[in-house]
C-alpha cells in the first residue's frame, strides 16, 4: 500500500521556485556584468596561463554574452529585489512556523552529514534514517541562507562603494568584495550540480514532493495467516 506524507509546505514550496528562478538570472546576468572586467586568471611569472573564461565563451553564437553590460545590470539588479525579498519572507515564515527545528544543523548534524556522504560513496551500507532533511540538507541548505545574505552584503559593497563605505571597509576593500561575490557564486553553481544530481538520484517522488508537498511512502501490511480448514474445525471441536 501507498501512504501520503506530507514533506513540503506550500509557503516553502513557491519560496524554492521563486528563489532557483531569482538566483537563475542572478547568475546569467552577472556573467553579462562580468565580461565587462574579467580580472580573474592563474599568472605564472606574468603571463596569463588561463583566464575564467575564454574570450570564445563571451563570442560564441550560441548565448553571446559580449557587450551586453547595460542589459546585465539591468536584470541583475531587477533579480536581486526578488531573490532579497523572497529570502527575507523564506527566513521569516521559516522561523515563525518552527520549520527551522528540521533545517538548523544540531550537535549531531556532522556526524549525520558524514553518514549520508559514506552512503552515498557505497561505503556503508545501513539505510538513512527517515528525517524530513538528513545532516548534509541541513548543512547544505542553511550554508545557501547564509551565502545568500553574503551576495546581497558583497553585492551593495561593490554597487555603491562610497556611499556603503563602511560595508566595502569591512568585507576588506572593493576587490575583496568583489572576490567574495564572485566566489559566493561559484558556490551557487556548485550547488546546484549537486543538489540537480541528488534530485535526480532520489526520483520522481521525492521531485514530486517540492511541487504538490506530499511524498508517496509504501508501507508495509501486516500479512494474516488463515489455518487449513482442517485446522480449524480441530480448533473448535
Amino acid at each position: 500500500m501507498i501512504e501520503l506524507e506530507r514533506k513540503h509546505s506550500l509557503p516553502t514550496r513557491i519560496f524554492h521556485w521563486v528563489n532557483a528562478v531569482a538566483l537563475g538570472i542572478m547568475i546569467w546576468s552577472g556573467i553579462l556584468i562580468y565580461w565587462a572586467h574579467d580580472v580573474y586568471e592563474i599568472r605564472i611569472f606574468g603571463r596569463t596561463i588561463l583566464k575564467f573564461f575564454p574570450s570564445w565563451f563571451y563570442t560564441n553564437p550560441l548565448w553571446q554574452i559580449d557587450h551586453r553590460l547595460a542589459e546585465g545590470m539591468a536584470w541583475h539588479f531587477s533579480a536581486l529585489w526578488i531573490f532579497a525579498l523572497n529570502g527575507l519572507a523564506y527566513v521569516i515564515y521559516t522561523a515563525a512556523s518552527g520549520e527551522w527545528k528540521h533545517l538548523v544543523p544540531n550537535l549531531s548534524t556532522p556526524r549525520d552529514a558524514l553518514h549520508v556522504v559514506l552512503h552515498d560513496l557505497g561505503i556503508r551500507k545501513e539505510p538513512l534514517p527517515r528525517a524530513k532533511f538528513n545532516g548534509a540538507q541541513r548543512i547544505a541548505y542553511t550554508g545557501v541562507v547564509m551565502m545568500g545574505a553574503g551576495s546581497i552584503l558583497s553585492g551593495i559593497a561593490i554597487y555603491k562603494p562610497v556611499q556603503f563605505d563602511w560595508l566595502r571597509s569591512l568585507l576588506g576593500g572593493y576587490e575583496a568584495a568583489r572576490l567574495i561575490h564572485f566566489l559566493l557564486t561559484l558556490g551557487y553553481v556548485a550547488f546546484f550540480v549537486i543538489h540537480i544530481s541528488q534530485v535526480v538520484k532520489a526520483g520522481w517522488n521525492n521531485f514530486r514532493a517540492m511541487i504538490i508537498g506530499v511524498e508517496a511512502r509504501p508501507i508495509e501490511v501486516p500479512s494474516v495467516v488463515v489455518a487449513p480448514a482442517a485446522m480449524r474445525e480441530e480448533s473448535n471441536s
